[in-house]
Formats: structure tokens, sequence, C-alpha cells
């Protein structure tokens, strides 16, 4: 699986309107064959940073999603609304296919 975790700091005044703005190219992230997860989180301690987690089955299908038409739509939607160069990680975790549950926490009542 490759995992990537993404930080990005937005204008102040596009950060209201971020997620709209990369809401074509989050369905259509999602909807690529490889794509485990693409998750948006918005910073509780900063207003205009967003972090995007995503996840792919292998290499091939992160290269994939790199050399797609929406990929480099995405991004020139995304250049006139970010503050700074976007900050990155990058790793590959053999075997892992997606979410795992946490071994240390689980619910005291049952859901």
């Amino acid at each position: 699986m490759i995992f990537i975790a993404v930080r990005f700091t937005v204008h102040a005044d596009r950060a209201d309107e971020w997620l709209d703005l990369v809401a074509d190219f989050t369905t259509a992230t999602r909807a690529e064959p490889g794509n485990l997860f693409f998750d948006w989180s918005r910073s509780v301690d900063d207003p205009n940073q967003f972090v995007l987690l995503e996840a792919f089955a292998d290499g091939d299908a992160g290269a994939a999603h790199v050399q797609s038409d929406h990929f480099k739509a995405g991004l020139e939607a995304m250049a006139d609304a970010i503050a700074s160069t976007p900050e990155i990680i990058n790793v590959e975790i053999p075997e892992a296919q997606g979410w795992g549950e946490m071994a240390e926490l689980s619910p005291r009542r049952p859901a």
C-alpha cells in the first residue's frame, strides 16, 4: 500500500471554499480502481490548513493517479488557492491494504 499525507495551507480568503474547489478531484480519485481512501480534514488549530490522507493499493495505482487527467486538473485548480508549497509524507507499507483496527482502544458500550 502507498500511504500519502499532504498538508495544504490555503489563502485565508479561499479556505472556506477549499473543499468545494477539490470536490471533483476528490470524487474522481475515490473512483480510481486502486484507490483505498482519499479523505480531507481541516485543522482545528489553523482554519487555513487542510490535511489529505490518501492510499493506493500499490505503486502502479499511485502512478496511474498522478498521470490521470483529474490529478492534473486538481493541481491546476489548487495552485491559485494555496499559500505555500504543500508538505507531503509518502511511504510504502508492505502487505497493508487500508485501515486496520487500533489494538489499544475499543468502545466500552456496544455500537
